[in-house]
């Protein structure tokens, strides 16, 4: 018996809330812990909420809203993968294609290849609204690092 669309949304959430084990290198301001990457999703969407008018072109803010929190989703099965991680670029982007197909997949249909297709326009990088959602993406870890004296730049012995 093929689950209901509403089975299968509240089995996407139920595999999604993985994310909340996945842990970043970034830590909490106040550097008791590092945070997670359900954290992080929820910290840039209100970056976006709070910052849209500094995008360099207009930019749909609920869209980019919505990129951010489907952004990191493939950690559920990838892990976190940090720009100083020495991961290679090819590798990384094919093994979140192909989380994001498996878990894009478990919700019903036209809502998975909707939010499959969000999650590849952020990866693409080319739309205004990407482009302020990825930017983003790169400038709160910079804070981070900034707030906090040299953060994961200190761990990871970046210097200027």
């Amino acid at each position: 018996m093929q689950p209901t669309a509403l089975e299968q949304q509240l089995n996407f959430l139920r595999e999604i809330d993985r994310l909340k084990t996945v842990v970043r290198q970034s830590p909490l301001l106040d550097q008791s812990r590092k945070e997670n990457s359900a954290e992080h999703s929820w910290h840039l969407a209100m970056y976006a909420l709070l910052l849209s008018e500094y995008a360099s072109g207009p930019v749909d803010t609920y869209r980019v809203m919505r990129m951010l929190l489907l952004h990191d989703i493939v950690e559920v099965d990838v892990g976190d993968c940090p720009i100083l991680g020495g991961f290679s670029s090819e590798w990384q982007a094919e093994q979140e294609a192909r989380a994001a197909a498996r878990l894009f997949c478990l919700l019903p249909s036209p809502q998975s290849e909707d939010l499959l297709a969000l999650w590849q326009e952020f990866e693409r990088a080319e739309t205004e609204d990407a482009k302020f959602a990825k930017a983003l993406d790169r400038f709160q870890p910079l804070l981070i690092n900034v707030f906090t004296g040299g953060g994961t730049w200190t761990e990871s012995g970046v210097s200027l």
